[in-house]
């Protein structure tokens, strides 16, 4: 084996790792045969498990025969802080929001072509988007994720977009890449995204943008999140006012100068 065959085969088997946990974190828990079906060759996965849980990345029961995280990752993830300051910023001003407006409110950061909710403050009412910390959504789908692409610059929003596939999760989901840089050209010029049954029918969505990567290395948003029929006959324009002020709040208890919206 070339040096180079070898530097390879250690790249595809660190790869192989990071697949795993990251299965091992979406499940919850899995099986060897979980594993397997994920698309790890049988050959590969022994190997890869012995070692992540001889490294405390996964923990194995015996009796169950899962697998889960183990002490490792949460003592890493614990030590991540590329969010902290926008997570500390951010708590008064979603309290407040959620409080003032009655509806679902969400922080949320841009990861490759999705949106990662880092915070939630959920609308006290039966009826609400069922979301949770950690759960990424498609970006072109969401208002939330459109006002993350906005903070990028249009070339690269738009090399993120034409690098996947892009589903159509409604019928109104527009997964047309020029469109999609319209509407996201829109949004910078309004100083708001907005999702209107693009990604779930009968849900609407106003978000603004918080930081951009250049200011914080972070791309931060917020939103406001709602059933269709609690919004009213000047929905999102009702709640943009309120909502931009919120991001403007943010922004100064991170000390960073003025707005992003107009």
């Amino acid at each position: 084996m070339t040096v180079g065959e070898e530097t390879a085969k250690k790249v595809k088997s660190a790869g192989r790792a990071l697949d795993l946990v990251d299965l091992v974190a979406e499940r919850g828990s899995v099986t060897f045969q979980d594993v397997v079906d994920s698309g790890i060759p049988k050959s590969s996965a022994h190997g890869l498990l012995t070692t992540l849980v001889s490294s405390g990345w996964l923990e194995h029961s015996g009796q169950s025969r899962r697998y889960r995280l183990g002490l490792h990752a949460w003592q890493v993830g614990h030590a991540y802080d590329g969010h902290r300051m926008l997570l500390e910023a951010s708590e008064d001003v979603m309290d407040d929001l959620s409080a003032q407006v009655g509806e679902t409110v969400q922080l949320a950061r841009l990861e490759g072509i999705e949106n990662v909710y880092i915070a939630i403050r959920l609308s006290p009412k039966p009826m609400r988007m069922a979301s949770s910390v950690g759960m990424r959504l498609h970006a072109h789908a969401t208002g939330i994720g459109k006002a993350l692409l906005g903070t990028l610059e249009p070339t690269e929003a738009r090399r993120r977009l034409e690098a996947v596939a892009l589903p159509r999760l409604t019928q109104n989901t527009v997964t047309d890449v020029d469109d999609l840089m319209r509407v996201i050209g829109r949004t910078r010029e309004l100083g708001f995204a907005v999702d209107d049954e693009e990604f779930i029918e009968g849900c609407r969505c106003i978000a603004v943008p918080v930081s951009t990567d250049a200011e914080t290395g972070v791309c931060a948003a917020v939103s406001i999140t709602m059933p269709t029929s609690r919004t009213d006959e000047r929905w999102p324009h009702s709640m943009y006012p309120m909502l931009r002020d919120g991001a403007d709040r943010i922004r100064r208890a991170m000390g960073l100068p003025g707005s992003l919206s107009p």
